[in-house]
């Protein structure tokens, strides 16, 4: 099954909520009978909540209620007035707890893809703590790789523009091949469901490019591990094998200290693998019910 072939039963609704003054947009993937828990699966840096469609569709599929939220600044979440201050781990994390505290949701789990896991383990360990029961982090660990960061700065912030949706498909495979395997139909929900039209008739990825200047005014941001060792739930780590991000002694280094994490090596991927293929779904869910 693919992000674009979904069971009419497993239909997200669309909503909106104001966080901290700021309007989130989030997709709510609730089963018509619930029979499982529910989930918080957060994208990553550049990307939208609908990243997370094959996963969510997965487990609501198996009776889990799935939040997917777009960050403020990215997909059809309100871009921050006062860049500076409010695109920063911390704020992202305050959007977060208004988001669950509105949504009545008392427990719960994470699943974060590289920056969305970095809000879920400063969630987890300060406003979140004792409300989140298990944490799966895609790609992204308490130490981060500066190489990586300058490569993922080097074209967040100043997105190519295109004169065709085709021409943004084409370059979203191409700066998201470390992804691995996406299917067409996968491909063209993602370059879709983040993209928006200049003035000029352009179009560019759907977020606000004032979003990378976190590393530049929040230059500690990723610096996490005081908080990963205070992290006290079951974390899993999935690593794609060849991310230049997460790198293998950091992932080694997360078994040892803190949570002391289940690290999963995912072969033939990059930063980030997509969550979009059964064995993905699996290692997710397994580890979310507890096997």
């Amino acid at each position: 099954m693919n992000a674009l072939q979904l069971p009419l039963a497993v239909t997200p609704r669309s909503r909106y909520i104001t966080c901290e003054g700021r309007e989130i947009h989030f997709m709510d993937w609730e089963p018509e009978a619930p029979t499982g828990p529910v989930v918080v699966a957060w994208h990553g840096l550049a990307r939208t909540g609908r990243d997370m469609d094959p996963l969510a569709a997965h487990l609501c599929a198996q009776g889990w209620r799935v939040i997917c939220p777009d960050t403020i600044g990215r997909g059809l979440s309100q871009w921050s007035p006062q860049p500076e201050a409010e695109y920063c781990l911390d704020f992202y994390a305050r959007t977060a707890t208004a988001l669950v505290d509105q949504l009545a949701l008392k427990r719960f789990h994470w699943v974060g893809t590289s920056m969305g896991g970095a809000i879920g383990m400063v969630c987890a360990a300060g406003p979140l703590h004792g409300r989140i029961e298990r944490l799966v982090l895609n790609d992204i660990g308490p130490q981060l790789a500066e190489p990586a960061v300058q490569r993922i700065r080097s074209y967040a912030g100043k997105p190519d523009a295109f004169a065709t949706v085709s021409e943004l498909e084409q370059y979203f495979r191409t700066i998201y091949k470390p992804y691995g395997f996406l299917s067409d139909a996968q491909w063209r929900l993602l370059t879709e469901s983040s993209t928006r039209r200049l003035l000029d008739g352009r179009v560019t990825p759907h977020y606000d490019p004032a979003m990378v200047g976190q590393f530049t005014h929040h230059p500690q941001d990723y610096e996490l591990w005081p908080t990963y060792d205070r992290i006290d739930v079951p974390v899993l780590c999935l690593r794609g094998a060849e991310s230049d991000l997460l790198l293998a002694e950091t992932a080694e280094a997360m078994r040892d200290r803190g949570p002391r994490a289940l690290v999963v090596t995912i072969a033939g991927y990059g930063h980030a693998p997509a969550l979009n293929v059964p064995e993905q779904f699996e290692l997710v869910q397994r580890f979310l019910a507890g096997n």
